[in-house]
């Protein structure tokens, strides 16, 4: 391309039109075209670039059967640089001078017949041929009589590589007619014989008169007619040579021409393949691009959704006010909420320590890695009470960490406060160790007179087993005649929160009357409603009221 591409130009006419095949374009020449269709592969020639711009592959353009010569062997016509004349040795004068005078006129060609060195004078076999100046092929340059035979024998020499001898050439000089011999000698550059010859010496010497015949016979001189013909017959023996010359190098050219063909056409059809296995890949690419890029898009909403849950977890552990600590399978700090910092003494650089270097803010109990190992070894939580040293009560549980594939993957620590459910329980027994160790009879009654709670002391008065009392009603334990105004008294507790110590008579379950000294206590909730009354019973034997009034149930 880079070739034949300029030489392409510079024979079109300007606005000319170059079509080339569907494998071809002109590269980089898109300052000597112009594309019309690049689908078509259509161009059309530019103006033609000055000198300076035009490319040097334009200038000298050598066919690719033409051997390329040395630029360093000089041309007959070439303009000589100024520069001065080296001194030459005595066996240099010597040569120059035996070739001046004694040898015969030559010249250097290469196989097309190009002349690339002249010596001796060759005015009487050559001269300028019409056409342009600077024609240097000795085929076009030949006179009269020589150029057929210089044809046949330089192809000659070019086919066998050796040496080619014509005699006796009768060569037109000035009106006259010149004997001439014709040798053609191959010269190879390199020294040894197995390089093909690539350049051609093209010997002339005017060959010696011949001695003179003795005069034959008179004869009939022939006719002209016979003359001309024998001419014609000579000169088209001639053309015969030469044309067949001429077709036998064109057939082989058109052999090396199809061959190059179908190289060509196969290396077209390689790169069409290529092409489209480029196309395949392109379009391979740009679907899996897509899939990345749709895989990209879900990945980055899952981080975001990961960072939502993220944070709404670490808000939600941070407000629940659960002190917890998460584990590895060594044991080892993974993370915890800020609640646990204040039980665990814990700080952001523990985080990958091992839980056995923690120390505990608790007091009698130093089995956190103990229990721990174990609820990891037999899967089961522990639920251990723990105290810390600031007198608060926690309800540690130890379980394991399950992931949602239901695999084990460490410990999960929570302490849960538990400081006024401990206090309560604490004055609930208190409570009911002084009911269970009171002589009096203790019982508590709802606002409708069922009996809510009896003690030892009421079940030795009056008979009555606990869960025998839980299902009466204060109605049943007082005498008929008594009942409208000890129910009346009982709602006039709603107004006074207490009532005095005052003799009364109650019924035992064997049906007997006794006499007793009752104090009773309203029981309200949060929200200042009574919801109870609690009672305190003696047996009255003296007649004085034995009890003192009570200040609080």
């Amino acid at each position: 391309q880079k070739r034949l591409i300029p030489l392409f130009h510079y024979a079109l006419n300007p606005g000319g039109l170059l079509f080339l095949g569907s494998a071809e374009s002109v590269g980089d020449f898109d300052k000597l075209f112009t594309p019309l269709s690049r689908k078509a592969k259509l161009y059309q020639s530019k103006e033609y670039l000055s000198s300076t711009q035009r490319p040097k592959s334009v200038s000298r353009y050598i066919p690719p059967h033409t051997t390329k010569i040395s630029t360093t062997t000089p041309l007959t016509q070439a303009t000589p640089k100024i520069q001065t004349p080296p001194t030459l040795s005595l066996r240099e004068l010597t040569e120059q001078a035996l070739l001046q005078h004694f040898a015969p006129a030559s010249a250097l060609v290469n196989n097309v017949g190009d002349i690339l060195y002249v010596q001796g004078r060759t005015g009487m076999y050559l001269e300028p041929a019409q056409g342009a100046a600077g024609i240097n092929n000795i085929l076009t340059m030949a006179r009269e009589g020589l150029h057929h035979q210089l044809t046949i024998a330089l192809h000659k020499a070019v086919e066998s590589s050796e040496i080619v001898h014509k005699s006796g050439l009768r060569v037109k000089t000035n009106g006259d007619f010149t004997r001439v011999n014709l040798t053609i000698r191959p010269v190879t550059k390199e020294p040894t014989p197995k390089h093909t010859p690539s350049l051609y010496l093209v010997i002339l010497e005017q060959a010696p008169a011949p001695a003179p015949a003795p005069a034959p016979a008179p004869a009939p001189a022939p006719a002209d007619a016979d003359i001309t013909i024998e001419k014609l017959k000579q000169k088209l023996q001639v053309k015969e040579d030469y044309m067949r010359a001429f077709h036998e190098e064109l057939e082989t050219s058109n052999e090396e021409l199809k061959c190059s063909t179908e190289e060509m056409q196969s290396v077209n059809e390689e790169l069409q393949s290529t092409n489209e296995e480029l196309e395949t890949t392109k379009e391979e690419l740009q679907s899996l691009n897509e899939e990345l890029l749709t895989v990209n898009t879900e990945l980055q909403t899952k981080l975001s959704d990961l960072t939502q849950a993220n944070n709404d977890m670490t808000n939600l552990l941070a407000g629940t006010g659960i002190a917890t600590l998460f584990l590895d399978m060594q044991l080892c700090v993974l993370r915890y909420t800020p609640s646990a910092a204040e039980i665990m003494n814990l700080i952001p650089s523990d985080v990958g320590r091992p839980v056995s270097h923690l120390a505990l803010n608790v007091v009698n109990y130093q089995n956190l890695t103990t229990d721990v190992q174990t609820v990891l070894n037999n899967l089961i939580p522990i639920q251990i009470d723990v105290q810390t040293k600031n007198g608060k009560w926690y309800a540690m549980h130890i379980q394991p960490y399950r992931t949602l594939e239901n695999i084990i993957e460490g410990a999960v620590i929570n302490f849960v406060e538990i400081t006024q459910m401990v206090l309560a329980q604490e004055s609930k027994r208190r409570l009911a160790t002084v009911l269970l160790d009171a002589h009096d009879a203790m019982t508590v009654q709802d606002v409708e007179g069922h009996i809510l709670a009896w003690n030892p002391g009421a079940e030795r008065m009056y008979g009555w087993s606990e869960a025998e009392a839980l299902q009466m009603n204060i109605r049943d334990r007082i005498p008929e005649g008594q009942r409208k105004n000890e129910l009346a008294l009982i709602e006039g507790l709603s107004k006074t929160d207490r009532l005095k110590p005052l003799p009364t008579k109650r019924l035992t379950k064997a049906g007997t009357v006794v006499d007793i000294w009752v104090t009773a206590t309203v029981l309200e909730n949060k929200d200042k409603q009574i919801y109870a009354f609690a009672t305190t019973e003696r047996m009255n034997e003296t007649g004085t009221s034995p009890l003192k009034p009570m200040k609080d149930a």
